[in-house]
Formats: structure tokens, C-alpha cells, sequence
């Protein structure tokens, strides 16, 4: 950061209009500069740690679905040992899983049916224009 002290340019009593306004001048652009550097920094962190976790949940994402799986197997042979061949297990353990992912889709649907697309902010945007509008036609 720049810094200037006493013995830097004249005194107030004994500066001209013009040399103080050329010394905000300077002192404004100095510490513009200074807090877009210091931006520039904390972003750059700020970018690094956005990078790292996101690294971070796509490996975890990846562990999941590994485990997913792994659980999917362990579960179809776990019916194949109640007695079902282990073709049909496959079967009934999938089957199940489109079942659920059925009703997860059903949900879905009813949440995004209660989506309002925002019609009251409409309206109010509408009205608030139309009410500019015909303040300015009169004025």
C-alpha cells in the first residue's frame, strides 16, 4: 500500500489548489489499485478452495456409486441366498430399483407442477411499468 508522510510535498497552508487535488488524485488511484490487487488475491484463493472441494465431492461422488454398486451385487446375492436363482435376483433387485426411481420421477413431477413461474412478480412488474408508463405520458 502507498503511504506518504509529512516531509512528502508541501503543507496545506502552503499548497496550491491544484497540487492538493493532484495529491487525492494520486492517493485515490494508489489505493484503487491497492484493493483491486487485494481482490485479485482473495479471488485467486477463493478459486483454489472452489477447486479443491469440488475435486473433493466428485471423488466422493465416484466412491459412492462404486459403493452403490457393490451393495447392488451384495444385495442380489443376498436374495439368490433366501432360494431365487441368480438370474432372477438380478431381476427382483432391479425391478426394485425402477420402482423407486418411479416413484422418486412421480415426486419430481409433482414438486415441478407447483412451480408458480413467478405470476404475482409478473403482475406487479406489469402494473409498476404500466403506472411509469402513464406517469410519463403526463408529465
Amino acid at each position: 500500500m502507498t503511504t506518504r508522510s509529512a516531509g512528502d510535498g508541501a503543507t496545506a497552508s502552503s499548497a496550491s489548489i491544484g497540487q492538493l487535488v493532484a495529491s487525492i488524485k494520486n492517493d485515490l488511484t494508489a489505493l484503487v489499485h491497492d484493493e483491486i490487487e487485494l481482490a485479485k488475491a482473495e479471488l485467486k484463493n477463493d478459486a483454489r478452495s472452489a477447486g479443491l472441494g469440488g475435486a473433493m465431492i466428485a471423488g466422493a461422488a465416484f466412491l459412492a456409486l462404486i459403493a452403490f454398486i457393490l451393495g447392488s451385487f451384495a444385495l442380489v446375492y443376498g436374495v439368490h441366498a433366501l432360494g431365487l436363482a441368480l438370474g432372477w435376483s438380478f431381476l427382483v433387485v432391479a425391478g426394485a430399483y425402477l420402482v423407486i426411481a418411479l416413484v422418486l420421477a412421480l415426486i419430481a413431477k409433482s414438486s415441478f407442477g407447483r412451480v408458480t413461474r413467478a405470476e404475482r412478480t409478473k403482475t406487479t412488474a406489469r402494473d409498476a411499468a404500466r403506472a411509469l408508463t402513464g406517469t410519463a405520458d403526463r408529465t
